[in-house]
């Protein structure tokens, strides 16, 4: 008999979940939170072993209390199923008799088709240990069983609750591939966008004497915009690229980020403009100390060379 007086006023908004002799209020507790986290409310408790209610079952259920404090328990299994129209019976192994097989993702199917029709369903589960006996599955309508590793076919009663649970789900959505966010919607890149990195980036590399030898420069350059074309970047992605290879381009070891821009290194200003300033420097008059005479201008840090304190 039920150990509550409502116990079958419980709305029913999907399959319940039936333990058998479960031993361990911790596996009824993570039995819950997997029930909670996929919709099913109704869980019952065939004789557990270390009675209920159980404070160590609700800390396990990590506040899916909904479901431990509608928890009903029954001394047998008859009467845990007798209000139900439907039951499967979950097992790892191969039983004897007439009964349908069923893989989860198909039970799932068939408890929400039954579910629609108005029937009153279950899923039963047995000992952490052995699981159910064959009399026990006698009682089920069918049986589900799972695609596992036939050398590891044991499962966790909490870890069999949770795939059936998400079957249940998945079964009630109008497409299965549906997630609850998605990724950020981003427009793709035109081809004048990617066509403008290409060029910047083979820019960048020239400059730093990346096609060598010089024949193979078209096969690099053919590869180079293979690798790129493959991604279907979008708009805002290649502004993360270009902006990667902007910064690599312009600042290195002698001047890192952080010094300044490059354009205040003097060593990295366009070799016509370093011209100028030496000849602007060339028409001034000497110093009186003389140490313009000896080089020593103090408007032109070194252009390079080691042991200098810009190196």
């Amino acid at each position: 008999m039920p150990a509550t007086e409502d116990a079958m006023t419980i709305p029913a908004t999907g399959p319940a979940i039936i333990l058998v002799e479960p031993q361990l209020g911790e596996n009824i507790g993570m039995v819950a939170r997997a029930m909670a986290n996929f919709g099913l409310v109704e869980l019952r408790l065939v004789n557990p072993r270390d009675g209920w209610p159980s404070e160590k079952a609700r800390a396990a259920a990590s506040r899916a209390d909904h479901v431990i404090d509608a928890v009903t328990v029954f001394d047998d299994l008859a009467s845990a199923l007798a209000d139900l129209n439907f039951v499967f019976a979950t097992t790892a192994r191969q039983r004897d008799g007439f009964k349908s097989v069923r893989g989860p993702v198909e039970a799932g199917r068939v408890l929400r088709a039954r579910h629609v029709l108005g029937q009153r369903t279950g899923i039963l589960f047995g000992r952490e240990r052995f699981g159910l006996y064959n009399d026990e599955v006698g009682l089920a309508d069918e049986i589900v069983t799972f695609p596992v590793d036939p050398d590891f076919s044991s499962l966790n009663i909490a870890q069999a609750a949770l795939l059936m649970s998400y079957e249940w789900m998945k079964s009630g959505l109008e497409d299965e591939t549906k997630t609850n966010f998605s990724g950020r919607d981003m427009k793709p890149a035109s081809k004048e966008e990617l066509h403008g990195l290409f060029a910047y980036l083979e820019g960048a590399l020239e400059a730093r004497g990346y096609f060598r030898p010089a024949p193979k420069k078209p096969k690099m350059i053919d590869n180079l915009r293979a690798v790129l074309t493959r991604a279907g970047f979008a708009e805002p992605e290649l502004k993360v690229l270009r902006g990667i290879i902007s910064s690599l381009d312009r600042f290195s070891p002698a001047m890192p980020r952080g010094d300044g821009s490059p354009g205040d290194d003097p060593r990295r200003l366009p070799a016509a403009a370093t011209r100028a300033r030496k000849a602007e420097v060339g028409r001034q008059p000497p110093a009186a100390n003389g140490d313009a005479a000896n080089g020593d201008d103090s408007d032109t840090p070194p252009l390079g060379g080691k042991g200098t304190d810009n190196d």
